[in-house]
């Protein structure tokens, strides 16, 4: 993964050239840009790179940024974790990074006025094995081979918090804008709680309107300070994944101009439900048709077969979808969390669920990932697991009716640490993320799980002290 860059005059890739036309138009439309962000996703999601004065930015097309590859194998505290000695031990070689086309943006931010590109560090082979925009690439040729297009839509949940912690760090629920007393009430898609807080949802809806984020909806959740953000769908799938990452962004750039904090933490309160990351996905035919649409609200056949892939590599694709140990807490009876590999009509309590609606909108929604999962991994896994069922024909079995939450699988990990284990004997996954991706993946979250478990929890010392 390492090797020195190949010059850059032999690797630069045409879409570099799209990307440059493309700013070009930016600039004339945008005269007051200061500076440009050219901005790499990693394993962990975070979004990582480089600012630069706009009078330097066009050398970001003619020559690339130069940057290290273990830019993507930072734990999710930011530390390089110098996975099978990328990092320090070889000297942190660098690659050189491209802008991706579609994915320039301004900023919705503080200070002076930017924009930012995300940027695909890339050799004459192709993506860096650890990139994870690449991965979803690579899973989309897998439909594309089939004449398939799929059509995907991610919603995120997420708490405001205020930004007094309690002792030890603790997350406290907001104070409520109107009446100044601590939050406490559990208000499913309460109106009013929508109105209370509507300086926080005016600013995430201009601000995901400047940056690009083509959100839907927004809806109180079910827990104190707890809500909803949805995105419209998308027929490229990689763009879906950057506006649920984008969309991060927005969410804790509002809350902190609403006087509030923002988390997308799987489980920041122990009794309360977690953040989940939910995918949608239907899936289009040559000829622009819905292949899960069917005679009756359970869809077709077809539909059936990828829910079935979806079972089967539910064990192995855990470690992407809850990527950490607090990612396990959320996994509980009665929190809308599945916890086994279930699937029903109409019904949440399942881990996919076919929504209701017309025919023609037929689809599937996948909802074992946490908010904190990396987008483009997470739906990565959840398109590789539909087409292993297509391919397979396999049969999900008969839909679940009433609440099947408290019936867990034990076939599924329900630790970070077997979770990883499951990752790494994968069978199936490796075909479409590769086995170099996948490695590097485990390594990555080994360290910094065994680097969380140095530290001393609180809890530690009010049980032994």
């Amino acid at each position: 993964m390492n090797k020195p860059a190949t010059p850059v005059e032999n690797v630069r890739p045409a879409f570099a050239v799209e990307a440059e036309a493309a700013f070009g138009i930016f600039l004339r439309d945008n005269p007051d840009l200061e500076f440009v962000d050219a901005v790499i996703p990693d394993l962990c999601g975070t979004l990582r790179g480089k600012r630069f004065p706009v009078a330097e930015a066009p050398s970001l097309f003619s020559r690339g940024m130069a940057i290290p590859h273990s830019i993507y194998l930072m734990d999710a505290h930011g530390e390089m974790t110098n996975a099978f000695g990328h990092g320090f031990s070889d000297g942190d070689p660098d690659g050189t990074a491209w802008p991706i086309p579609g994915t320039l943006s301004r900023v919705s931010a503080e200070g002076p006025p930017r924009a930012q590109m995300l940027m695909s560090l890339r050799d004459a082979d192709g993506p860096d094995p650890a990139e994870p925009r690449g991965v979803l690439e690579r899973v989309l040729e897998r439909f594309t081979d089939l004449g398939l297009v799929p059509v995907t839509a991610l919603e995120l949940e997420f708490y405001l918090l205020d930004r007094d912690r309690l002792n030890h760090r603790a997350p406290q629920p907001p104070l409520d804008p109107r009446s100044g007393a601590r939050e406490s009430a559990v208000s499913v898609f309460g109106l009013d709680d929508l109105d209370r807080y509507e300086n926080f949802l005016s600013a995430l809806t201009n601000a995901a309107r400047k940056q690009g984020v083509p959100l839907s909806a927004a809806s109180k959740e079910y827990a104190a300070g707890q809500f909803e953000a949805n995105l419209k769908h998308q027929t490229d799938a990689r763009f879906a994944a950057d506006h649920a990452t984008f969309l991060k962004q927005v969410v804790k750039e509002a809350a902190r101009s609403a006087g509030f904090d923002a988390t997308f933490m799987a489980k920041p309160y122990a009794e309360r439900s977690g953040n989940g990351l939910h995918i949608h996905l239907s899936v289009l035919d040559r000829d622009g048709r819905n292949i899960f649409a069917g005679a009756d609200a359970g869809g077709s056949e077809q539909l059936r077969h990828a829910i079935g892939g979806m079972q089967a590599l539910m064990a192995e694709s855990m470690a992407i979808f809850a990527p950490n140990q607090n990612s396990y807490r959320r996994f509980q009876p009665d929190m809308f969390a599945p916890v086994n590999r279930s699937w029903g009509i109409n019904n949440r309590s399942a881990g996919m669920r076919v929504p209701a609606g017309p025919d023609e909108a037929r689809r599937i929604e996948h909802r074992a990932s946490g908010a904190d999962a990396n987008p483009y991994l997470a739906l990565a896994a959840v398109l590789a697991a539909a087409h292993h069922g297509l391919l397979k024909k396999l049969d999900p079995g008969t839909p679940a009716t009433g609440n099947v939450s408290r019936e867990p699988d034990r076939a599924l990990p329900f630790t970070i640490d077997d979770a990883l284990v499951k990752l790494a004997k994968a069978e199936t996954l490796p075909a479409y993320f590769g086995d170099k991706t996948l490695a590097l993946y485990c390594e990555t979250k080994r360290i910094e799980t065994e680097r969380l478990r140095r530290a001393i929890p609180p809890a530690e010392y009010d049980y032994y002290l």
